[in-house]
């Protein structure tokens, strides 16, 4: 029998990753350097390993390219080029795909379930998140005819700012999530959400902040 983890479980399990990214990150540099700093593979690896924790924990590979998790999702496995081309998708890598968990009969029958991105410092509104979120809904924007085993995809971020930042947080998050925003709702069968883990401040340091974009079908 398949294995897959409810959704809420997966968001806070991406979220407690980065926090223990974060922790691991200023503790390993002597409390001088933060998660920005870090690279972002850093942060895939730890969401991977609170993932693989949860109940009914999937199976989590990090870098999957799209061919693959199309292949991986449509009904028609080497329909994957077609969708590529129909949607404008080229060749490319998502940090963390999760497939059901079961035993397998070969090498070619994984079920690709979910697509995470994971961002590191975003603080400012930059065409590269905004692609990144066109990128994932194109991935799930599949017809009825294609029927992909794709639910839902994540973007997943830390950021923190200086003390000295004049734009705090609680003013650039909202400006960056309603961009996402007005990408989502250019495709009219998605829709979206957030959920963060709250502004923290560090005294006379700054602030920082885990945040998780969800994008589904409606």
């Amino acid at each position: 029998m398949a294995r897959f983890p409810i959704k809420q479980n997966v968001i806070n399990a991406t979220i407690k990753g980065i926090n223990k990214a974060k922790e691991n990150f200023l503790h390993w540099t002597n409390d001088r350097l933060y998660l920005s700093y870090a690279p972002a593979k850093m942060l895939s690896i730890h969401v991977a390993q609170e993932i693989a924790k949860i109940k009914n924990a999937p199976e989590v590979f990090i870098d999957a390219t799209i061919s693959d998790i199309l292949r991986c999702s449509l009904k028609d496995r080497k329909a994957f080029l077609e969708y590529m081309d129909k949607n404008s998708l080229s060749e490319g890598l998502f940090s963390i795909t999760l497939d059901e968990r079961f035993k397998h009969k070969d090498d070619n029958d994984s079920i690709s379930r979910v697509i995470i991105s994971i961002k590191n410092g975003i603080r400012n509104i930059k065409t590269e998140y905004l692609n990144e979120i066109t990128r994932i809904c194109k991935m799930l924007n599949s017809s009825k005819d294609e029927e992909s085993t794709l639910e839902y995809g994540l973007i997943a971020f830390y950021t923190d700012l200086p003390k000295s930042a004049k734009k705090k947080l609680s003013v650039r998050i909202p400006l960056i999530i309603e961009s996402f925003n007005e990408v989502v709702q250019k495709y009219p069968n998605l829709k979206s959400s957030f959920q963060d883990s709250g502004i923290h401040e560090i005294k006379d340091v700054g602030e920082w902040s885990t945040g998780v974009y969800i994008i589904e079908r409606v």
